[in-house]
């Protein structure tokens, strides 16, 4: 029913009402205009009805409205609404805030207006909408679960609940793991319907009492009062399992996995922002570790996590200062027959700002998340060949081993890039040998081969690096075209005392010798491992702590090359 509080209009709203109308019936959004010279505000009968206000032609406005919007965005309220009325020239109120409805219920609204000036360049009038944001108060518009100001509000009676019980519980964060390559690879509809489909998939295995959220891009939530570490457990078994079924899109098989972050409140937080940072930590952390996992927060993981994130920022930093913390190392490789220096593998390395060494296995993760490793990559490359082009002065044929990881593989103008180096720096193709280190290797064979194919046509030398771990094997053997097996320390460090492992670094190499493949030992440390490889394995080249230590290029020219 409309409302009539019978204030009379001023000349400036009398002036605008037919056009107001017109508008009002046409328009969902609520409308107001406010004479400011009167201070006299006239709202569409839609804002009048659904909040409860005291008619169409009001008095103040203020004094009916900013009691209904939330305390928390209040202040920005009123100070906007200051400012805007308060400025000399046109300018716009632009804000979203949450507002009190009949119902009681806060709702997010925005809000924008502007002032017109009369004449004089005085402020007086103050025209705008208001919009419900729909997304904002209820509904995830892809999967239909409530979205993440649901979750929010949801946390927060969670933790009132606590406070009024002592009863606490578990917050899981999830997150689809690798969801990026569906909508690169097939289309941003696909990817909208993996979304619901794992919405259907996650909400039928979780507990019927429990509520699962939609977060931004592929996350989703829960909130799990009373909940034990083990109960946590079952319901990410459940959905692990869930899962592990192909799921038809479209036409596509896709496999999905998720990984998960979980907090306990209080103990992890008792605030809701708090609370949601160390959840996304927590899953953070878990894709980190090899995805479709759930990781419990604790301090410890927290604080290596934020250390990491850290130290992402910093690396950006070297790398868009041309690598700047960034160094080569090198470790010297000798021939198995006659312990020659023949050649050294190149180790990056990496001061931190505070110039404090840092781990290769610290930093290089982060390197190939980041794809950062492509620059730096290329950095790599051209500091080996430059460093071989003046150690080649002091043995003729040395050689330097580049290590590439699969995000380099796949960036075709790095061949282009590193014969461009070879042919600045003059340098033959056969000064260097890449290194595949096996952890990094995918399933496409074909790719990864008809890359290396075209860096051998060039003469450069393809290796297999760290034969023996991971992901090693000699099917991986069988499927990469090489040049060179550089075989663990694995196999190495208890060949003194076990002949079967003998016998097998014997037989790897005699294989590898059979199909015109050279072998170089990794981690050879003593001089009796030295004496068994050479005269009953055969090996070609030897590597290891016995012939030398990685050194920088000062210390490994007077080390090795000026001796």
């Amino acid at each position: 029913m409309r409302k009539n509080n019978r204030i009379p209009l001023s000349p400036c709203l009398r002036r605008f009402r037919f056009y107001f109308d017109l508008l009002g019936k046409t328009a969902k959004d609520y409308l107001f205009f406010t004479d400011l010279q009167e201070n006299l505000v006239m709202v569409s009968p839609n804002l009048v009805n659904d909040f409860d206000l005291p008619g169409e032609i009001m008095h103040d406005f203020d004094q009916y409205w900013v009691p209904l919007v939330h305390p928390e965005e209040r202040g920005t309220y009123q100070a906007s609404i200051s400012k805007v009325l308060a400025s000399q020239v046109s300018c716009e109120h632009n804000m979203e805030y949450r507002v009190k409805n009949r119902k009681g219920e806060y709702i997010w609204i925005c809000c924008r207006g502007r002032v017109g000036l009369d004449r004089e360049g005085r402020p007086y009038m103050f025209v705008g909408t208001m919009s419900r944001m729909a997304q904002r108060n209820q509904a995830d518009e892809v999967t239909g679960l409530l979205n993440k100001y649901q979750f929010e509000h949801a946390v927060k009676l969670a933790l009132a609940q606590y406070r009024a019980t002592g009863e606490g519980g578990a917050i899981m964060v999830l997150g689809l793991d690798n969801f990026k390559i569906v909508n690169e690879t097939y289309n941003r509809m696909t990817g909208d319907l993996v979304l619901k489909r794992v919405a259907d998939v996650i909400g039928n295995v979780i507990p019927s009492e429990l509520t699962l959220f939609k977060l931004d891009g592929d996350e989703y939530a829960l909130i799990y009062p009373n909940a034990k570490a083990e109960d946590v457990a079952d319901i990410f078994a459940s959905v692990q399992s869930a899962l592990s079924r192909p799921q038809d899109i479209d036409g596509h098989q896709y496999f999905c996995t998720a990984s998960c972050g979980t907090v306990f409140y209080p103990e992890a937080g008792k605030d809701y922002l708090v609370l949601h940072k160390h959840a996304e930590a927590a899953m953070d952390i878990a894709k980190r570790e090899g995805k479709n996992r759930n990781v419990l927060f604790s301090k410890e993981q927290y604080n290596r996590w934020v250390r990491s994130i850290s130290m992402r920022d910093s690396i950006w930093e070297s790398v868009e200062n041309g690598c700047v913390g960034f160094s080569l190392f090198f470790q010297p490789q000798v021939s198995a027959v006659d312990q020659q220096l023949i050649g050294a593998e190149a180790l990056l390395r990496w001061k931190n700002p505070k110039g404090r060494m840092v781990a290769p296995m610290e930093f290089i993760p982060i390197l190939e998340e980041t794809k950062l490793i492509i620059p730096v990559g290329k950095w790599i490359a051209e500091e080996a060949i430059k460093t071989c082009k003046r150690w080649r002065r002091f043995v003729p044929d040395f050689c330097v081993s580049i290590n590439m990881s699969y995000e380099q593989i796949k960036d075709l103008s790095f061949k282009n890039f590193v014969e461009d180096c070879l042919e600045r720096y003059d340098m033959p193709p056969d000064s260097i040998i890449l290194e595949l280190t096996e952890s990094k290797i995918v399933a496409d064979w074909s790719f990864i081969n008809k890359q290396f194919d075209s860096f051998r046509q060039m003469g450069i030398a393809v290796a297999m690096d760290d034969f023996g771990t991971g992901y090693s094997s000699l099917a991986s053997l069988k499927n990469l075209s090489c040049d060179i097996v550089k075989i663990d320390r694995e196999f190495v460090k208890k060949i003194l005392e076990n002949d079967f492992d003998r016998r097998l670094v014997q037989y790897v190499v005699d294989l590898c010798h059979s199909i015109d493949i050279s072998c170089c030992i990794e981690g050879v440390e003593e001089e009796a491992e030295y004496e068994l490889l050479t005269k009953e394995c055969k090996a070609d080249s030897i590597q290891g702590y016995l012939f030398g230590h990685p050194e920088s290029v000062p210390d490994f020219e007077e080390k090795f090359l000026q001796s």
